[in-house]
């Protein structure tokens, strides 16, 4: 095969994805659960074991505030360009576990029938790789699958986001696995290799941001061109924070990402309305709420934060729309850290507005 720089096979986009098709480690495949994997188990260096005697070591758990079932939290970024990782590499298996793997794979699949032409050719090639130490510009082949170092070390390999929809960025990680030393890091050529950032990114997506509904004053029904004031308690508004770990042997690294509430925004569900301040933002006290409590005797003052409303709501509801913004930053293993796009996160609130009822004498 001629040398040409690239780590990537290049007998043809359907032999590659053919070569790769087992490699990439969906949700489905990481999350198998081990073998022995029971209360007080500890997974062995080649990654442990799940029904099938393979275990992939790539993955990552969550804990803090963060949905269920590894779901996509329901924080949005207020970054319109900004979005989580769609793929990344982690460690995957052991040399031994990795031989057995990956040689049942190619045999499988180099004796289903028809094959044969460029993908033929390609598992070929993918099979000197990992027997042969057969290598490339900048990737090294591996002689027995590197079995000699087991125990040393792990493979990585790709890993979809399984939250990401579209296919093609889900699986535009296609390098083949390559070997990484215990204690070391990745090869600098990879550099959608996992980090404490990628995971600060993962633990953003997959946050959880309380849902909390604003206090009004009046309480859900209010009058035509009467202030309505609008606050949040500190008690029951506070920062949030979610973890994302990977936990191997060899290779520990995590990043926990906080969420700080810093402002917000009124939108009445109806232009004939007004907000306070005028912007419809109302911004974070030193003490960490958002605007003020009514109390008597305020009924003629202005609300620091809050709304009138101009007409009635008739026989229905305003749907009032009370979005939080948070500033997001996040801290991980070795120090790093750094800030993440704001978040928001918002709540409908159904508001009855009547009409004042005056009597003419």
């Amino acid at each position: 095969m001629p040398v040409n720089g690239s780590r990537r096979l290049i007998l043809g986009t359907a032999a590659l994805t053919l070569a790769l098709s087992s490699l990439v480690l969906t949700e489905s495949a990481y999350a198998a659960k081990p073998v022995g994997s029971g209360e007080g188990a500890t997974p062995e260096q080649s990654g442990g074991g799940d029904e099938t005697g393979i275990y992939a070591a790539a993955r990552i758990s969550y804990s803090g505030s963060v949905a269920k079932n590894g779901g996509t939290g329901n924080v949005t970024s207020a970054d319109v360009n900004w979005t989580p990782p769609p793929c990344w590499y982690a460690p995957y298996l052991g040399a031994k576990d990795f031989k057995e793997k990956m040689s049942k794979d190619i045999e499988g699949q180099m004796n289903t029938p028809g094959m044969g032409g460029h993908a033929g050719a390609a598992l070929s090639e993918l099979q000197r790789h990992y027997e042969d130490d057969y290598g490339w510009t900048d990737t090294p082949g591996y002689k027995d699958y590197n079995v000699e170092n087991d125990g040393k070390g792990m493979f990585w390999a790709a890993v979809e986001n399984p939250n990401e929809p579209d296919l093609l960025k889900r699986s535009s990680c296609n390098d083949l696995p390559f070997w990484v030393d215990n204690g070391e890091a990745p090869p600098p050529q990879y550099e959608e290799a996992i980090t404490p950032e990628i995971l600060a990114a993962l633990a953003y997506q997959h946050m959880e941001l309380p849902d909390t509904e604003v206090t009004l004053a009046p309480e859900a029904t209010t009058k035509v061109n009467l202030p309505t004031w609008a606050w949040l308690d500190k008690a029951v508004f506070d920062e949030v924070q979610a973890t994302a770990a990977l936990n191997v042997p060899g290779f520990n690294v995590q990043a926990t990402t906080t969420a700080k509430p810093v402002a917000l925004k009124l939108e009445p569900g109806t232009e004939d309305a007004e907000t306070y301040p005028a912007s419809g933002e109302c911004a974070i006290n030193a003490n960490g709420s958002i605007g003020e409590p009514y109390a008597k005797g305020k009924a003629d003052e202005t609300p620091p934060c809050g709304l009138k409303y101009l007409r009635s709501s008739g026989d229905g509801t305003f749907k009032l729309q009370a979005t939080i913004t948070w500033e997001i930053a996040w801290t991980g293993t070795g120090g790093a850290g750094g800030d993440l796009p704001n978040g928001t996160f918002g709540n409908e609130q159904a508001v009855t507005v009547q009409e004042i009822q005056s009597v003419n004498r």
